[in-house]
């Protein structure tokens, strides 16, 4: 089938990158130690630091957000420590196997991919860890696989009430620029992020912002680094350098998205994330589907990942989507492979995408023969625009 028009990317990330992005990353490269250069790395080393909401420095990487797991690993634990990790999803078991390959002993709570971690279940255990054997809690903030978001203040709450001294390590690759998130406020030690998803870049940047605990730590943590060093990375960034070749292009595209998220304001920002992931919501429950996350006060977004109905292979019906209306959706990973479609609603847009995004859904269970209720997009359209605004502005212009 020979499309027309723009592709529709409804994955959860790497996300549509806007025209201004685009635009910003289309220059010349330049000499990554002149002055031109220096100005632009203060500019963006500064700007990040509003995005995380922290005081403390924030190191990229040329990297992927994998890349992020293991600095914010290497930097602060030595070989065989032993870690605190939830089971969350997909991306939590990959953050495991990340740890293990550095012979670091993951406590991994098991979780049934439906619920974000259990700040109750932290808490007990860190209360009987007496010896202060546990060295860092591991916590993917949005998990990515399943459109749950885990309660980071209530995490901070358990640590502090068993008075415990270990780390604080999250994972916000699909929340930040997103979802509202407090590095400072929320005692995190290191924040993980990357570029392509809430940030609005191509793939290829990560970032750890880190606390003054972190860096104390990484002083005697004996896990080998050489490249994920920060303390390699910091001295130059003091001046906007870096110690190795930066990527350039993206950093140009980096300022730009920090400059439309300035303009927007980060409060509207996650205003708007949390109404086209309601007005999605919407449209589900009118369709008689089921949401993967089970609490509502964990509702991603960022996504919103979909259970189709038993006997219906959710991959196949992202194909029909695929094919006829040429929009790509999030598969089911793991254990949800063929169970899960995500619709990913992150990043740079807006109402109309939002529509077009569900129509293609509403249009493609249709095609695939999937048991569902009509009226999916009527109702998201109702969460946007409800009769009452309709009803104010058509006052307003009389």
């Amino acid at each position: 089938m020979i499309h027309t028009g723009r592709h529709f990317l409804q994955i959860p990330g790497p996300t549509n990158v806007p025209d201004r992005v685009l635009r910003a990353m289309d220059l010349p490269v330049i000499d990554h130690r002149s002055a031109e250069f220096a100005q632009l790395g203060r500019e963006v080393l500064e700007g990040t630091r509003a995005i995380f909401k922290t005081e403390g420095p924030v190191v990229m990487y040329p990297a992927s957000g994998t890349g992020a797991w293991e600095a914010a690993l290497v930097n602060t634990l030595s070989p065989g420590d032993r870690v605190v990790l939830f089971e969350t999803g997909h991306f939590s078991s990959l953050w495991r196997g990340v740890a293990e390959k550095f012979g670091i002993q993951v406590d991994y709570i098991p979780g049934n991919w439906r619920k974000g971690a259990n700040a109750a279940e932290l808490e007990a255990r860190l209360a009987a860890d007496r010896a202060h054997a546990i060295k860092a809690v591991m916590v993917v903030h949005n998990e990515t696989s399943t459109g749950v978001t885990s309660r980071i203040p209530e995490i901070r709450r358990a640590l502090d009430s068993a008075h415990h001294p270990a780390l604080l390590l999250v994972d916000t690759i699909s929340s930040l620029a997103s979802i509202d998130y407090r590095h400072d406020e929320w005692g995190v030690d290191v924040t993980i992020a990357g570029s392509q998803k809430g940030l609005m870049l191509p793939p290829g940047m990560s970032f750890n912002a880190v606390s003054e605990k972190a860096l104390r730590a990484a002083e005697n943590a004996r896990l080998p680094r050489s490249y994920w060093d920060w303390q390699e990375m910091l001295k130059p960034n003091r001046s906007g350098f870096f110690p190795y070749t930066p990527p350039t292009n993206l950093l140009y595209g980096l300022r730009e998205a920090l400059l439309m998220l300035r303009e927007e304001g980060l409060d509207n920002v996650f205003k708007r994330h949390d109404r086209h992931a309601e007005a999605t919501r919407a449209a589900v429950r009118a369709w008689g589907l089921e949401i993967v996350c089970e609490d509502p006060r964990e509702y991603s977004s960022s996504l919103t990942a979909v259970f189709t109905p038993e006997g219906h292979d959710a991959d196949k019906l992202r194909a029909v989507i695929l094919e006829h209306f040429d929009m790509s959706l999030g598969a089911g990973l793991s254990k949800f492979a063929g169970k899960v479609f995500r619709i990913g609603h992150l990043g740079s847009f807006n109402d109309l995408m939002l529509a077009g995004t569900l129509c293609g859904v509403e249009m493609g269970l249709r095609l695939a023969g999937v048991p569902h209720k009509e009226g999916g997009v009527m109702a998201a359209m109702n969460s946007l625009a409800p009769a009452e605004k309709k009803i104010e502005s058509a006052q307003m212009t009389r």
